[in-house]
């Protein structure tokens, strides 16, 4: 499978130059092929294929004195502008179709997005030199922060500019099967919540680290200095950056705890079960902010393919799952139950779930993977009399425990 490797650049001051101009020919062409696109759309004209584009908007453009500048940086990076405008579309085509989820139109790109990014291919003859160092045709050899390894020699190379003004190069390699991880027993169920950001069902509770909640502070006050600058100033721009580099710093460490936590269930558990959370309808609840901070949706996308990457099951249940009304132990539906109810007791077998660990398990049981009720997921309470043994006493009910805090499920 094809896998990114990403590591910081640390071009110099000759070189930010270079990589603007890169950024700014690479948006230009997109944009010149984008209009062109929709003014033959509006009058009706056939669509215009990349290979007209580009003999118009590239080679005949250098040409031109207007255009001239467009010869000042490497053509495969013009090439993969148009190339990108092309997946635009077709990304926009299947949409419509239904063949995947809704994206929007192609749009304009602006030079003052924080996010830039330019494509070199093999053709552009772009290599690693023997001091480490990535060499970039017009550009020069940037120094590299090898962070790990490569696995293989790298098909393309992206060099992306984010908001906070980190420069970083962003490599497509192929993985092979000496990436499969030998076969293991343990199977695992996993119930995603805010009270914790993992409840497994082995009884493991994972804490949530609250990233975000924690840095908000220095946000407050980052973003409170930004707002007092002048818009358009040189001021206000470097207040924005100071803002960009201290969420930046958050995301980073969110993607660090999700990275170190799916590698590590990938490789202990053979197979990995988790529910289908509806993350785009809870972040429009009063829980926006703390779900958006747990950051469920990369964690399960880190889980899926890893364990492609290393022979792994993983296996997503439907969210209609009424995992937490089902007893573990007997199979039971006792219906929905309220958020401060974080343990019960069934009242078929009398059997005291923790909720979460008992959802977790019940996730695991959905996938159809063998999950049995360990010692610290239940424990076996009182069995109620049947009704004919009880006499005249009233037919007990479940019994609740309060606790703190907050979950999801």
């Amino acid at each position: 499978m094809q896998l990114r490797y990403s590591f910081r650049l640390y071009p110099s001051a000759g070189q930010h130059a270079a990589l603007a101009r890169a950024f700014g020919c690479a948006r230009v062409v997109y944009n010149d092929a984008l209009r062109a696109r929709e003014t033959a759309r509006s009058k009706g004209l056939p669509f215009p294929k990349t290979g007209d584009l580009s003999k118009a908007l590239i080679t005949e453009a250098k040409k031109r004195p207007e255009r001239a500048w467009l010869g000042e940086v490497s053509a495969v990076v013009l090439q993969q502008s148009l190339r990108d405008l092309d997946m635009a579309y077709r990304n926009f085509f299947d949409a419509l179709k239904g063949r995947r989820p809704r994206v929007g139109a192609p749009r304009y790109k602006s030079r003052k997005d924080t996010r830039q990014a330019v494509r070199f291919t093999a053709n552009a003859r772009w290599s690693i030199t023997p001091g480490q160092r990535l060499r970039l045709p017009k550009i020069g050899d940037v120094g590299v922060k090898w962070s790990r390894t490569l696995p293989s020699m790298p098909s393309t190379v992206t060099v992306v500019k984010d908001s906070a003004g980190r420069y970083f190069a962003s490599f497509v390699v192929q993985t092979g099967p000496e990436e499969i991880l030998p076969e293991t027993t343990p199977e695992l169920g996993i119930d995603l919540g805010l009270g914790h950001f993992a409840v497994l069902s082995d009884g493991r509770k994972i804490d949530s680290p609250r990233f975000l909640r924690r840095a908000e502070k220095r946000l407050k006050k980052a973003q409170r200095d930004m707002s007092r600058k002048v818009k358009g100033s040189s001021n206000r721009n470097k207040a924005r950056i100071r803002v960009a580099r201290a969420h930046a710093r958050v995301a980073d460490a969110r993607r660090e705890f999700h990275h170190q936590l799916s590698t590590k269930l990938i490789r202990e558990n053979q197979a990995v079960a988790v529910e289908d959370l509806a993350v785009k309808g809870l972040a429009r609840t009063r829980l926006a902010k703390s779900v958006h901070d747990a950051g469920w949706s990369a964690f399960v996308g880190m889980l899926e393919y890893k364990a492609a990457r290393y022979r792994r099951t993983f296996v997503r249940i439907g969210r209609f799952q009424p995992t937490s009304q089902v007893c573990s132990a007997c199979g039971v539906q006792d219906g929905p139950k309220p958020l401060h109810v974080r343990v019960w007791t069934c009242r078929a077998c009398g059997t005291v779930l923790d909720r979460d660990i008992n959802a977790a398990v019940n996730v695991a049981k959905a996938a159809g993977l063998a999950v049995t009720a360990r010692g610290a997921q239940v424990r076996r309470g009182p069995v109620p009399a049947q009704r004919g043994e009880a006499g005249t006493r009233p037919e007990p009910h479940p019994t609740t425990v309060r606790q703190t805090g907050i979950a999801l499920l």
